[in-house]
């Protein structure tokens, strides 16, 4: 099946149907498409986060860690939708990536991170607002959703730093190695720090519900300032 006909659907309600749109979207995307390099990454930390979820014990409200899991994927799956039928209206921080999706000399690594950027460090702050507003919860600081959205950070890192070592061997290796220190040439971020920043992100717009203006003004600024760390890392290999 076409991308496109995949994105005709509705969103996905639930995680295993997030997950099941994802294969099928890497099924069906070019190898050497860059949405498809970040679509890989971003499969393997879903389906971390949902076997860590289904364990038990470890997170203390499970509800809010997959409610958020699905509202935080469809605004990255209504983004690639828009991307060919309403371009004006993506987000700004998601263009870079959009527009440089098939462009020779930029590595796999960099199209993966820099959708990793776009993702949490935009589309995090409004995830989490609009699940905070469907579950009747507060952005409490030591919450027990607190606690669960701060506990993923580590099991985001090692399934980064897997995908990582994935995109690094195989056919791909000389072009992960050409990057030189990939840590300091590619990743701008660390996703503990990206996602603690999308936490005060989404305070802040919690905060300016009642300021419409003000609050729009904000989104819009956050917006161009992740397309512009976007476009930095996606600069084609030298």
């Amino acid at each position: 099946m076409k991308v496109e006909e995949l994105l005709a659907r509705p969103l996905p309600g639930r995680v295993a149907d997030v997950l099941s749109l994802m294969r099928a979207l890497e099924e069906a995307l070019s190898p050497q498409d860059g949405v498809a390099s970040f679509l890989h990454l971003y499969r393997s930390v879903t389906e971390g986060v949902e076997d860590a979820v289904r364990a038990g014990g470890a997170y203390g409200d499970p509800r809010f860690v997959r409610w958020l899991d699905v509202v935080f994927a469809n605004f990255f799956l209504r983004a690639l939708r828009d991307c060919t039928r309403r371009p004006d209206s993506v987000p700004k921080a998601w263009v870079p990536l959009f527009e440089a999706r098939g462009r020779p000399g930029i590595a796999p690594l960099q199209f993966a991170l820099a959708g990793m950027n776009a993702h949490i460090n935009r589309d995090l702050p409004f995830a989490l607002v609009e699940t905070w507003s469907a579950l009747g919860l507060e952005p409490e600081r030591g919450s027990v959703q607190h606690r669960d959205f701060t506990r993923l950070n580590g099991l985001l890192e090692e399934t980064e730093k897997r995908v990582k070592a994935e995109f690094a061997t195989g056919a791909l290796g000389h072009v992960e190695r050409s990057l030189g220190r990939t840590d300091d040439a590619v990743a701008m971020w660390k996703v503990s720090r990206a996602r603690e920043a999308a936490w005060v992100n989404g305070e802040t717009l919690w905060a300016l519900r009642g300021i419409p203006r003000l609050r729009a003004d904000y989104a819009l600024t956050l917006d161009r300032l992740v397309g512009l760390a976007g476009r930095g890392l996606l600069r084609p290999l030298a």
